[in-house]
């Protein structure tokens, strides 16, 4: 199967995974944001995306990509619909929608702004959900993640290990299946566990502690489903450990800095190290081909 077209299976998979877990979330597990974010949040996604591709299809005299039918249209929106189902879902703003509109704006705007001009395109290096929630939390200090408990608040007893297990073989399958992205999250992975033992180690904190966060089914969700994001991570195996590494790296500097939601802001950190320095190899191939040009 070509790229593109694990590309869009993937993203049919994701779509339709994260979609039954809002619905089973808000219905039954107990999920606390209101309704009205998941709808503002899609809303909101929904608009950007088709605006920003209208805006960016006129400017270069192209089609827009949603063009050609209700299939076109539908696997357009694919992306847009996860990231306003992912902020919607680990977003808690209380009764206030306007963050939850703002970090679908600038999750969906980041991929129309944050590009860089590849062989195969523009290709976007920000991971749109994750950029969108880390600006949000900046943004307005008093919003916080949803409480990893409601994933699990109403289920007991095997129900807690069943849907954990379910959702650990839904994404292992997906990752290796469609993303291809099973070194990266072996790498992140391992990575989290030796920065909480050498953290204990300097800090003389708890290891049970460090590692706390791996028993949580928001961590699962982090792994599984956003930094193992295909469209902003290395293809080839070894980018993938490095990437998966240094998110694991940057987390652990936080976490010495005091500095809350480490998950995010490292990832965040990691994309943009990665967006600067494929920015330096595309300027320094545009510069190559310059100088060929003048002396040939």
């Amino acid at each position: 199967m070509k790229q593109q077209d694990l590309r869009l299976a993937a993203l049919r998979r994701f779509a339709l995974a994260i979609s039954v877990l809002t619905i089973l979330g808000h219905s039954f597990l107990g999920f606390e944001p209101a309704y009205a974010c998941v709808f503002v949040s899609l809303g909101v996604s929904y608009a950007v995306e088709l605006l920003l591709e209208t805006v960016s299809a006129w400017s270069t005299q192209r089609t827009p990509r949603y063009k050609g039918g209700l299939l076109p249209l539908v696997n357009f929106l694919l992306s847009p619909h996860i990231t306003g189902l992912a902020v919607a879902m680990l977003l808690y703003s209380n009764e206030n929608l306007l963050p939850i509109a703002f970090a679908a704006a600038v999750a969906n705007g980041s991929k129309y702004i944050f590009n860089i001009e590849t062989e195969g395109g523009a290709r976007h290096f920000l991971n749109p959900s994750n950029t969108g929630i880390s600006m949000t939390l900046l943004a307005f200090p008093w919003v916080g993640i949803a409480p990893p408990y409601q994933f699990t608040e109403n289920i007991s007893g095997f129900g807690d290990w069943g849907f954990v297990l379910f959702l650990c073989t839904l994404g292992t399958f997906l990752n290796a299946r469609f993303t291809k992205r099973i070194p990266l999250i072996a790498a992140w992975l391992i990575g989290f566990f030796l920065q909480a033992w050498l953290r204990s180690w300097y800090s003389d904190a708890s290891i049970i502690a460090a590692l706390n966060p791996m028993t949580g089914l928001a961590f699962l969700l982090f792994t599984f489903y956003m930094v193992s994001d295909p469209g902003t991570t290395p293809v080839k195996t070894r980018g993938q450990i490095i990437f998966g590494a240094s998110v694991a790296l940057a987390y652990a500097l936080l976490m010495l800095l005091h500095i809350v939601f480490g998950l995010f802001f490292a990832l965040f950190m990691v994309c943009s190290a990665r967006g600067i320095y494929l920015y330096y190899l595309a300027r320094s191939k545009q510069t190559i081909f310059a100088l060929k040009e003048e002396t040939s």
